[in-house]
């Protein structure tokens, strides 16, 4: 099983003026900084010993190529996968060149989100936002290859895993574009009116996210992460048309810096109300 080729080898393109004219005044200027994060995330980023230095994005609007597929095979349509791969990619390595402008160590609450144009339905744009954050104490906190880490727990949850020694290191992604096979004429005449599994189906989509979730995983692995927190598995099926689905698996890729200092005790609350 390969794994599709994204641009975390490739340089994106220069950030738009605006974009950089922005980040160089917040930079240097007077500092005033911006933030997606909510007043309890961003106090306790600021707890934890991490001042936020702006609100980051990038942007790729990409054309869905023509996958051609057949009727009665199971699956994966590597056109639409390696599309959906890379200008997700894209859209997170522009937010990331953003925080290196600012000299930031990482970037927390990161939304990778995806939009349609009405103007075309080949067209898709992702969007990566988040709230770049500096070290206080000074230490550089960047991966091994030099990039802002990026994860996209909220502020509590990025809080924890530092108050109990691990940091995060690359927010990692795995997707499969598949075409599940239709159901033969003879397959659906023994289903119909009876409890039976569909095979077919099953099958199918079992295969689906386990590609998806192996490719996530290799990415954990790539930046020598020793885990992988907050994992969630998608299934969108967008408008390629009957029996093609994306699975979509992304998580925060994490590692041990140090051993817990201050282990929490789990504490039963009991509710007053309700």
């Amino acid at each position: 099983m390969g794994q599709p080729t994204g641009p975390m080898s490739q340089q994106p393109q220069p950030l738009p003026d605006a974009a950089r004219g922005r980040l160089v005044q917040s930079r240097q200027g007077r500092p005033c900084f911006t933030s997606d994060l909510s007043v309890n995330e961003f106090v306790l980023a600021t707890q934890a010993g991490f001042a936020p230095l702006g609100l980051v994005m990038g942007t790729s609007i990409y054309h869905i190529g023509i996958q051609p597929s057949r009727w009665s095979v199971s699956q994966e349509l590597t056109v639409l996968t390696q599309a959906m791969y890379t200008a997700r990619e894209l859209a997170m390595a522009r937010m990331e060149a953003e925080a290196d402008v600012l000299g930031a160590d990482g970037i927390i609450g990161v939304d990778v989100r995806a939009r349609r144009y009405a103007f075309s339905a080949e067209v898709m744009e992702f969007v990566a936002v988040g709230t770049a954050v500096k070290a206080e104490d000074g230490r550089s906190l960047r991966t091994p290859a030099g990039r802002p880490f990026t994860s996209h727990l909220s502020g509590q949850d990025f809080w924890t895993l530092w108050q109990h020694g691990w940091v995060p290191r690359a927010l990692v992604l795995g997707t499969c574009v598949y075409h599940v096979a239709h159901l033969t004429f003879r397959q659906m005449l023994q289903a119909s009116g009876q409890n039976m599994e569909l095979g077919t189906y099953t099958q199918a989509v079992y295969d689906a996210r386990e590609i998806a979730m192996a490719r996530m995983q290799y990415e954990g692995n790539q930046v020598g992460a020793d885990g992988i927190v907050g994992v969630t598995v998608r299934e969108d099926d967008w408008v390629w048309g009957e029996h093609a689905v994306e699975f979509y698996a992304m998580g925060t890729a994490v590692s041990r810096m140090h051993q817990d200092m201050a282990p929490v005790s789990p504490q039963m609350t009991m509710p007053l109300s309700g």
